[in-house]
C-alpha cells in the first residue's frame, strides 16, 4: 500500500517543481519580450530570488525523499540552459 502513494507523492513533486522551473522561464520570456533588458537590476532580482526559491523548493524536495539530488540538479540545470538560451536570444537582437 505504502510505495503507491510514495511513488504517487514523488511523482507529483517533480510535477510541481518542473511546472515551478516552467513558471519562472514564462515570466522571464514576458520581461525579455516587454524589452527589459538583461543587464536591468529589476530582471536579475527577479531572476536570483526565483531560482533561489526554486532551488529551496527542490531542497526540501530532497531532504523529504521525493525527488533525488540528481533530479533536482537536473531540474535546475535544464532552466539555467533554456535562460540561457533566452538570454542570448535577447542579447543578438539588441
Amino acid at each position: 500500500m505504502m510505495p503507491d502513494v510514495t511513488i504517487n507523492h514523488r511523482e507529483k513533486a517533480h510535477a510541481l517543481l518542473k511546472a515551478d522551473a516552467e513558471k519562472i522561464l514564462r515570466l522571464i520570456e514576458v520581461q525579455i519580450e516587454n524589452l527589459t533588458m538583461p543587464q536591468c537590476p529589476v530582471y536579475e532580482d527577479v531572476l536570483d530570488t526565483q531560482m533561489f526559491g526554486l532551488s529551496r523548493e527542490i531542497d526540501f524536495a530532497v531532504r523529504l525523499e521525493l525527488i533525488t539530488e540528481e533530479e533536482g540538479r537536473n531540474l535546475l540545470g535544464n532552466l539555467e540552459k533554456k535562460l540561457n538560451i533566452l538570454h542570448e536570444a535577447s542579447q543578438s537582437t539588441l
